[in-house]
């Protein structure tokens, strides 16, 4: 079993390798028309051509690059934010963390679709509009996982004595909260990445990322639906990449988080 673990967890990680340095391998012309369009595979195209008779592998090597800089790059801002606000409102005690909080959850009940297309659309083609988009719908849930987590160490024991021999909050948070709260963080990270990787695609499907004819595996999907009868693999191939990348970053912050676990026992117990 663990044999198969470490199989699944290496070919998924070479996607994730794949995906951020293929722009740079060479296949050649990712806009040139190479044949017809939607020909089959064969040894000059092994994905066959999409649409406009392009070659597929050469696309889908360098789209997915965005796709995964952007899904990391919320994932990253969710996570600091996820972490300040969500340990300082566990930290707090009665209303102080209630404003806050409503924000959080006002921001929670707008559709994720919504907010997406609302500020992409206003620029399109701005990365960064598509990641500040994905990280305001991400972070309110986010911050109530570390909160709930940071409520469950400010209530033990060892915290209750740092509180009450005086330490500050910020000494607290250092040395008690963070390492306690380290695995659940890592859990929520891997959820996070998911959920950036769906949106980022969904951008890149809807138009919202760089223009043709930039690859983008995402765009990819849409473009080459009307043909995914004759040749699927345009369609298929990068949805399959998708859906791998997000499982491989998945199994890896379980990983993480429970390595992490582990050292956290470990130091505990001496």
């Amino acid at each position: 079993m663990r044999a198969v673990r470490h199989i699944v967890g290496v070919v998924l990680f070479a996607v994730l390798l794949f995906g951020l340095l293929g722009p740079f391998l060479p296949l050649g012309s990712t806009t040139a028309v190479q044949g017809a369009p939607f020909a089959s595979a064969s040894v000059a195209h092994p994905l066959g051509t999409d649409f406009l008779g392009r070659d597929t592998l050469a696309r889908v090597a360098a789209g997915g690059q965005t796709l995964i800089l952007q899904a990391l790059a919320a994932t990253a801002a969710v996570s600091v934010v996820g972490i300040l606000l969500g340990a300082a409102t566990g930290m707090a005690a009665g209303r102080r963390a209630a404003v806050p909080l409503r924000v959080l959850d006002g921001l929670s009940a707008l559709p994720p679709l919504f907010v997406l297309v609302l500020l992409a659309s206003g620029s399109p083609g701005d990365d960064l509009l598509v990641v500040a988009a994905i990280a305001t719908v991400t972070t309110p849930f986010s911050v109530r996982v570390i909160r709930e987590a940071t409520h469950q160490i400010r209530d033990t024991a060892f915290a209750r004595t740092a509180w009450a021999r005086g330490d500050g909050v910020l000494h607290r948070l250092r040395h008690d909260v963070l390492p306690g709260i380290a695995e659940a963080v890592w859990a929520d990270a891997g959820v996070r990445f998911v959920a950036a990787v769906q949106l980022a695609a969904t951008a890149g499907f809807l138009g919202l990322t760089a223009g043709a004819p930039t690859a983008n595996w995402g765009r990819m999907v849409r473009e080459n639906l009307v043909g995914a009868t004759i040749n699927p693999l345009p369609v298929l191939v990068p949805s399959i990449l998708i859906i791998a990348l997000a499982l491989g970053f998945t199994l890896l912050t379980d990983r993480l988080s429970a390595r992490t676990g582990a050292d956290i026992s470990g130091a505990a117990v001496v």
